[in-house]
Protein backbone atom coordinates (compact mmCIF):
# COMPACT_ATOMS: atom_id res chain seq x y z
CA UNK A 1 0.00 0.00 0.00
CA UNK A 2 1.40 3.39 -0.96
CA UNK A 3 1.86 6.10 1.65
CA UNK A 4 -0.78 8.20 -0.09
CA UNK A 5 -3.37 5.41 -0.03
CA UNK A 6 -2.66 4.74 3.65
CA UNK A 7 -3.12 8.44 4.41
CA UNK A 8 -6.35 8.39 2.40
CA UNK A 9 -7.71 5.53 4.49
CA UNK A 10 -6.65 7.18 7.73
CA UNK A 11 -8.09 10.51 6.61
CA UNK A 12 -11.52 8.92 6.32
CA UNK A 13 -11.60 8.75 10.11
CA UNK A 14 -9.99 12.22 10.31
CA UNK A 15 -8.45 11.73 13.74
CA UNK A 16 -7.40 9.15 16.29
CA UNK A 17 -4.63 8.02 18.62
CA UNK A 18 -1.22 6.49 17.98
CA UNK A 19 0.97 4.71 20.52
CA UNK A 20 4.39 6.28 21.00
CA UNK A 21 7.04 5.78 23.69
CA UNK A 22 5.40 6.95 26.92
CA UNK A 23 1.74 6.87 25.91
CA UNK A 24 -0.85 7.75 23.24
CA UNK A 25 -0.74 10.84 21.02
CA UNK A 26 -3.76 12.33 19.29
CA UNK A 27 -3.52 13.16 15.59
CA UNK A 28 -5.73 14.53 12.86
CA UNK A 29 -5.45 14.61 9.08
CA UNK A 30 -6.79 17.66 7.27
CA UNK A 31 -6.91 18.65 3.62
CA UNK A 32 -6.89 16.41 0.60
CA UNK A 33 -5.09 15.80 -2.68
CA UNK A 34 -2.35 13.58 -4.04
CA UNK A 35 0.54 15.87 -3.16
CA UNK A 36 3.18 14.64 -0.71
CA UNK A 37 1.74 14.92 2.83
CA UNK A 38 2.83 17.79 5.05
CA UNK A 39 3.49 17.05 8.74
CA UNK A 40 3.21 20.14 10.96
CA UNK A 41 4.91 20.20 14.38
CA UNK A 42 3.55 22.60 16.99
CA UNK A 43 5.55 24.79 19.31
CA UNK A 44 6.02 24.82 23.06
CA UNK A 45 7.54 22.67 24.42
CA UNK A 46 4.29 21.65 26.02
CA UNK A 47 2.19 23.46 23.43
CA UNK A 48 -0.52 21.95 21.24
CA UNK A 49 -1.64 21.83 17.63
CA UNK A 50 -4.56 24.14 18.39
CA UNK A 51 -4.42 27.15 16.11
CA UNK A 52 -2.57 25.22 13.42
CA UNK A 53 -5.76 23.84 11.87
CA UNK A 54 -5.46 26.61 9.28
CA UNK A 55 -2.53 24.66 7.82
CA UNK A 56 -5.15 22.18 6.63
CA UNK A 57 -6.17 24.71 3.98
CA UNK A 58 -2.84 24.32 2.17
CA UNK A 59 -3.85 23.13 -1.26
CA UNK A 60 -3.26 19.78 -2.89
CA UNK A 61 -2.15 17.50 -0.06
CA UNK A 62 -3.06 15.89 3.28
CA UNK A 63 -1.81 17.85 6.30
CA UNK A 64 -1.00 15.89 9.46
CA UNK A 65 -1.17 17.52 12.90
CA UNK A 66 -0.65 15.88 16.27
CA UNK A 67 -0.43 16.94 19.90
CA UNK A 68 2.92 16.00 21.34
CA UNK A 69 2.81 13.69 24.33
CA UNK A 70 1.93 15.47 27.57
CA UNK A 71 -0.28 18.16 26.09
CA UNK A 72 -3.46 18.79 24.17
CA UNK A 73 -5.57 15.67 23.66
CA UNK A 74 -2.60 13.32 23.98
CA UNK A 75 -1.70 11.27 27.03
CA UNK A 76 -0.41 13.05 30.12
CA UNK A 77 2.25 10.87 31.75
CA UNK A 78 3.89 12.35 34.82
CA UNK A 79 7.36 10.97 34.18
CA UNK A 80 9.54 14.08 33.81
CA UNK A 81 12.29 11.98 32.23
CA UNK A 82 10.19 11.92 29.06
CA UNK A 83 10.56 15.64 28.43
CA UNK A 84 13.71 15.65 26.32
CA UNK A 85 14.55 16.46 22.72
CA UNK A 86 15.48 12.82 22.22
CA UNK A 87 12.07 11.61 23.38
CA UNK A 88 10.20 13.94 21.03
CA UNK A 89 12.41 12.83 18.11
CA UNK A 90 11.48 9.20 18.78
CA UNK A 91 7.83 10.19 19.18
CA UNK A 92 7.82 11.86 15.75
CA UNK A 93 9.50 8.80 14.26
CA UNK A 94 6.80 6.56 15.73
CA UNK A 95 4.06 8.81 14.34
CA UNK A 96 5.71 8.77 10.93
CA UNK A 97 6.04 4.98 10.88
CA UNK A 98 2.48 4.31 12.00
CA UNK A 99 1.05 6.69 9.41
CA UNK A 100 3.19 5.15 6.67
CA UNK A 101 4.87 8.43 5.81
CA UNK A 102 7.71 7.16 3.65
CA UNK A 103 7.64 10.54 1.94
CA UNK A 104 6.62 13.80 3.55
CA UNK A 105 7.27 17.49 3.83
CA UNK A 106 8.13 18.50 7.40
CA UNK A 107 7.19 21.86 8.92
CA UNK A 108 7.97 22.91 12.48
CA UNK A 109 6.87 26.11 14.20
CA UNK A 110 8.95 27.62 17.03
CA UNK A 111 9.99 24.67 19.26
CA UNK A 112 8.50 22.51 16.50
CA UNK A 113 11.27 23.85 14.27
CA UNK A 114 13.83 22.74 16.86
CA UNK A 115 12.25 19.30 16.83
CA UNK A 116 12.18 19.16 13.02
CA UNK A 117 15.88 20.00 12.88
CA UNK A 118 16.75 17.53 15.63
CA UNK A 119 14.78 14.84 13.78
CA UNK A 120 16.56 15.40 10.47
CA UNK A 121 19.97 15.47 12.17
CA UNK A 122 19.24 12.29 14.15
CA UNK A 123 17.30 10.22 11.59
CA UNK A 124 18.53 11.65 8.30
CA UNK A 125 16.55 13.29 5.53
CA UNK A 126 15.59 10.19 3.53
CA UNK A 127 11.96 10.53 2.47
CA UNK A 128 11.73 14.12 3.70
CA UNK A 129 11.17 16.10 0.53
CA UNK A 130 11.52 19.51 2.15
CA UNK A 131 11.90 21.20 5.51
CA UNK A 132 10.02 24.34 6.59
CA UNK A 133 11.42 26.08 9.67
CA UNK A 134 8.73 28.54 10.75
CA UNK A 135 9.80 31.04 13.42
CA UNK A 136 12.11 28.29 14.60
CA UNK A 137 14.29 28.12 17.70
CA UNK A 138 17.64 27.00 16.29
CA UNK A 139 19.94 28.54 18.92
CA UNK A 140 18.89 29.54 22.42
CA UNK A 141 21.84 31.92 22.62
CA UNK A 142 20.60 33.72 19.50
CA UNK A 143 16.99 33.63 20.75
CA UNK A 144 17.95 35.29 24.00
CA UNK A 145 20.06 37.89 22.19
CA UNK A 146 17.08 38.70 19.98
CA UNK A 147 14.87 38.95 23.06
CA UNK A 148 17.23 41.55 24.54
CA UNK A 149 16.94 43.60 21.35
CA UNK A 150 13.14 43.41 21.49
CA UNK A 151 12.84 44.11 25.21
CA UNK A 152 14.65 47.41 24.67
CA UNK A 153 11.66 48.49 22.58
CA UNK A 154 9.35 48.15 25.61
CA UNK A 155 8.59 50.90 28.15
CA UNK A 156 11.33 51.31 30.75
CA UNK A 157 9.09 50.27 33.65
CA UNK A 158 8.25 47.03 31.83
CA UNK A 159 11.93 46.31 31.26
CA UNK A 160 12.69 46.98 34.92
CA UNK A 161 9.92 44.63 36.06
CA UNK A 162 11.39 41.87 33.90
CA UNK A 163 14.91 42.36 35.27
CA UNK A 164 13.75 42.62 38.88
CA UNK A 165 11.64 39.47 38.95
CA UNK A 166 14.05 37.35 36.92
CA UNK A 167 16.86 38.25 39.31
CA UNK A 168 14.68 37.58 42.37
CA UNK A 169 13.14 34.37 41.05
CA UNK A 170 9.64 35.82 41.34
CA UNK A 171 8.55 35.27 37.76
CA UNK A 172 5.11 34.06 38.90
CA UNK A 173 4.29 37.52 40.22
CA UNK A 174 1.46 39.55 38.71
CA UNK A 175 3.89 42.32 37.78
CA UNK A 176 6.12 39.97 35.80
CA UNK A 177 3.16 38.39 34.01
CA UNK A 178 1.88 41.86 33.08
CA UNK A 179 5.30 42.69 31.64
CA UNK A 180 5.28 39.39 29.76
CA UNK A 181 1.92 40.34 28.25
CA UNK A 182 3.39 43.56 26.84
CA UNK A 183 6.09 41.51 25.10
CA UNK A 184 3.51 39.02 23.84
CA UNK A 185 1.27 41.70 22.31
CA UNK A 186 4.14 43.06 20.24
CA UNK A 187 6.27 40.07 19.30
CA UNK A 188 4.30 36.86 19.87
CA UNK A 189 0.64 37.34 18.91
CA UNK A 190 -0.48 40.69 17.55
CA UNK A 191 -3.99 39.79 16.41
CA UNK A 192 -6.17 39.25 19.47
CA UNK A 193 -9.14 37.46 17.90
CA UNK A 194 -11.10 34.61 19.49
CA UNK A 195 -9.11 31.45 20.05
CA UNK A 196 -10.33 27.99 18.98
CA UNK A 197 -12.12 26.03 21.69
CA UNK A 198 -9.23 23.58 22.08
CA UNK A 199 -6.74 26.40 22.71
CA UNK A 200 -7.61 27.14 26.33
CA UNK A 201 -4.81 27.37 28.87
CA UNK A 202 -5.42 23.85 30.17
CA UNK A 203 -4.58 22.38 26.74
CA UNK A 204 -0.88 23.09 27.17
CA UNK A 205 1.49 21.69 29.75
CA UNK A 206 3.31 24.29 31.81
CA UNK A 207 5.47 21.64 33.48
CA UNK A 208 7.04 20.64 30.15
CA UNK A 209 7.45 24.27 29.09
CA UNK A 210 9.22 25.30 32.26
CA UNK A 211 11.35 22.15 32.50
CA UNK A 212 12.60 22.42 28.94
CA UNK A 213 12.45 26.18 28.35
CA UNK A 214 11.69 28.44 31.32
CA UNK A 215 9.16 30.86 32.83
CA UNK A 216 8.68 33.08 29.76
CA UNK A 217 9.49 33.35 26.05
CA UNK A 218 12.42 35.66 26.80
CA UNK A 219 13.96 33.88 29.82
CA UNK A 220 15.46 30.43 29.15
CA UNK A 221 16.37 28.47 32.27
CA UNK A 222 15.49 24.89 31.29
CA UNK A 223 17.16 22.01 29.49
CA UNK A 224 17.05 23.83 26.14
CA UNK A 225 19.26 26.60 27.53
CA UNK A 226 22.26 25.21 25.61
CA UNK A 227 20.29 24.13 22.51
CA UNK A 228 22.11 25.10 19.31
CA UNK A 229 21.93 23.37 15.94
CA UNK A 230 23.37 26.27 13.94
CA UNK A 231 26.83 24.65 13.54
CA UNK A 232 25.08 21.85 11.62
CA UNK A 233 22.88 23.93 9.33
CA UNK A 234 25.45 23.53 6.57
CA UNK A 235 24.78 19.76 6.63
CA UNK A 236 21.21 20.13 5.34
CA UNK A 237 20.96 18.59 1.86
CA UNK A 238 17.27 19.14 1.13
CA UNK A 239 15.11 22.12 0.14
CA UNK A 240 14.63 24.41 3.16
CA UNK A 241 12.31 27.35 3.75
CA UNK A 242 12.90 29.72 6.65
CA UNK A 243 9.73 31.63 7.46
CA UNK A 244 9.22 34.33 10.10
CA UNK A 245 6.78 37.12 10.86
CA UNK A 246 7.56 40.75 10.24
CA UNK A 247 7.46 41.45 14.00
CA UNK A 248 8.51 37.96 15.14
CA UNK A 249 10.41 37.27 18.34
CA UNK A 250 12.39 34.97 16.03
CA UNK A 251 13.74 38.10 14.35
CA UNK A 252 13.91 38.28 10.53
CA UNK A 253 17.50 39.53 10.79
CA UNK A 254 18.55 36.34 12.53
CA UNK A 255 16.60 34.16 10.10
CA UNK A 256 18.38 35.90 7.21
CA UNK A 257 21.70 34.99 8.81
CA UNK A 258 20.61 31.37 9.12
CA UNK A 259 19.55 31.37 5.47
CA UNK A 260 23.14 32.06 4.46
CA UNK A 261 24.26 29.04 6.49
CA UNK A 262 21.92 26.57 4.71
CA UNK A 263 22.82 25.66 1.12
CA UNK A 264 20.11 26.89 -1.25
CA UNK A 265 17.66 27.86 1.49
CA UNK A 266 14.77 30.21 0.76
CA UNK A 267 13.24 32.75 3.14
CA UNK A 268 9.82 34.35 3.52
CA UNK A 269 8.77 37.17 5.87
CA UNK A 270 5.02 37.16 6.58
CA UNK A 271 3.75 40.76 6.59
CA UNK A 272 2.10 42.05 9.74
CA UNK A 273 2.68 38.84 11.69
CA UNK A 274 4.56 38.28 14.90
CA UNK A 275 5.44 34.80 16.15
CA UNK A 276 1.91 33.37 15.81
CA UNK A 277 2.07 33.26 12.03
CA UNK A 278 -1.21 31.48 11.37
CA UNK A 279 -3.37 33.58 13.69
CA UNK A 280 -1.70 36.88 12.79
CA UNK A 281 -1.78 36.42 9.00
CA UNK A 282 -3.31 33.14 7.90
CA UNK A 283 -3.49 34.09 4.23
CA UNK A 284 0.10 35.31 4.03
CA UNK A 285 1.40 32.25 5.87
CA UNK A 286 -0.52 29.80 3.70
CA UNK A 287 0.58 31.52 0.48
CA UNK A 288 4.22 31.47 1.55
CA UNK A 289 4.07 27.73 2.27
CA UNK A 290 2.22 27.01 -0.97
CA UNK A 291 4.73 28.97 -3.05
CA UNK A 292 7.53 26.93 -1.60
CA UNK A 293 5.86 23.54 -1.95
CA UNK A 294 4.52 24.17 -5.46
CA UNK A 295 7.87 25.44 -6.66
CA UNK A 296 9.68 22.42 -5.25
CA UNK A 297 7.24 19.83 -6.55
CA UNK A 298 6.90 21.44 -9.98
CA UNK A 299 10.65 21.66 -10.54
CA UNK A 300 11.52 17.94 -10.99
CA UNK A 301 8.66 17.40 -13.45
CA UNK A 302 9.84 20.28 -15.63
CA UNK A 303 13.30 18.75 -15.91
CA UNK A 304 12.02 15.44 -17.32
Amino acid sequence: MTAWLLLLLLAQQKEGFLNVPGGPVWYQILGEGKGTPLVVLHGGPGGTSCGLEAAGTIAGRPVVLYDQLGSGRSGRPRDRKLWTVEHFVEELHAVRQQLGLKKMHLMGHSWGGSLAMAYVLAKGSQGIESLILASALLSTKDWMADAEVLKRQLPLDVQEAMRKHEAAGTTNSDEYRAAELEYTKRFVRRVRGPRPANCDDSAGNKVIYEQMWGPSEFFATGSLKSFDVTPRLKELKLPVLLMVGEFDEARPETAARYQKMIPGAKMEVVPGAAHALWSDNEKGTREAVERFLKGFERGPRQKK
